[in-house]
């Protein structure tokens, strides 16, 4: 039998707070995609800056000045991502700024969690944010390399598969006999790098992807079918136990040791399905702390974002934390608007009383 270390893989399924620094270290197949310094977390740690690393699997974030401040959110937490105002004390006069809102939530709780990370530039804020609604995205359609799926339309007319990215088709066994019910239904077994998936021969839409990330064990044992071959999920996966009758027993012991030996070989390097393009190569940026260079594993930063300037919401502009405006060292006074027959504020340069009811959160 071999067990899978897939239970052990909590990093993009958890939301942890101040975990051991070796717990932030990338595990095998985890690659790191982009990190940016002097990131706040807003709502925790108001004031304290930090690093943030963005990898395939996770969210990470930790202090600057205290690395054991830290927290690690995984993809399949996150619910949404989405830019607003937020209060930064380290901003300067500790006024609104543009803010990411991560909004996450752990499947086996009904906790949500709110978080609010700050930079100090737009662009930062603007590559921030696009490289984490971008992995988001990626993580949300790239799901059949980390769950079990039933029932799928990942079978061709032909009975041929529907290959993923970076998957490639290893054996092709026929006459397996699926034993979920009495009867038994005749299929085949497409073994990959990735997967195990088996479908019913007189209906391909009948059907089980199990990749190895959820594979807890492959084994041969009795069963009232005769010697059957028997794969065990995880216990995030639903811990199914699926049989199968293949004939003879030489092809049975072929095919539980080609499914062994390829389980155990993507676990040494496993493929979560999360890819970026590599769009330009940047120079490893080494953190300064040498606590920190411990913790942390450095890359390159292999995202391409466009950082163009675009208009601010119109309420960051106007909106300064409640102080009189100011210009020089002369306070001033109020104007009147005679579109709403008040004493208001002056505006700034470009901006009308119409722009202030144009609000818009992306």
């Amino acid at each position: 039998m071999e067990k899978s270390n897939g239970e052990d893989i909590w990093q993009d399924r958890e939301i942890r707070f101040d975990v051991d620094h070796k717990l932030l270290k990338l595990i095998n197949g985890e690659v790191q995609i982009a990190k940016m310094d002097h990131v706040e977390d807003t709502k925790g740690n108001n004031g304290d800056r930090g690093t943030m690393r963005v990898t395939n699997l996770r969210v990470i974030w930790h202090a600057s000045s205290m690395p054991r401040i830290n927290i690690t959110i995984g993809w399949n937490c996150i619910t949404g991502v989405q830019t607003r105002q937020a209060t930064s004390s380290s901003q300067r006069r500790g006024g609104p700024c543009e803010a990411i809102y991560v909004l996450a939530k752990v499947s086996t709780a009904a906790t949500k969690f709110e978080f609010i990370f700050t930079t100090t530039s737009p662009a930062a804020h603007s590559k921030l944010f696009t490289t984490i609604l971008s992995l988001n995205r990626a993580y949300e359609t790239t799901k059949l390399y980390r769950e079990l799926k039933m029932r799928g339309s990942f079978i061709k007319e032909d009975g041929t598969l529907r290959l993923l990215p970076q998957e490639f088709l290893c054996e092709r066994v026929t006459g397996v006999w699926n034993l979920s019910t009495d009867q038994g239904n005749l299929g085949v077994f497409i073994i990959t790098n990735c997967r195990v998936v088996w479908y019913a021969e007189l209906n391909p839409l009948y059907n089980v992807s199990v990749p190895y990330l959820t594979l807890y064990s492959c084994r041969v044992r009795e069963s009232k079918f005769g010697m059957a071959l028997v794969l065990e999920t995880t216990s995030n996966s639903g811990e199914y136990v699926l049989g199968f009758r293949v004939d003879p027993m030489e092809k049975l012991q072929k095919t539980s040791k080609t499914i062994q030996s390829l389980h155990k070989a993507h676990l040494l390097k496993p493929i979560f399905g999360v890819t970026f393009v590599k769009e330009r190569a940047e120079k490893e940026e080494k953190p300064s702390d040498e606590v920190i260079d411990n913790v942390f594993n450095d890359a390159e930063d292999d995202v391409e974002i466009d950082t163009k300037g675009v208009r601010p919401d119109p309420f960051a502009a106007y909106y300064n934390g409640g102080a009189p405006q100011k210009e020089g060292n002369t306070v001033t006074s109020p104007v009147l608007s005679a579109e709403l027959g008040l004493g208001i504020e002056p505006l700034p340069t470009g901006f009308t009383v119409n722009d202030l009811w144009s609000v818009h959160f992306e």
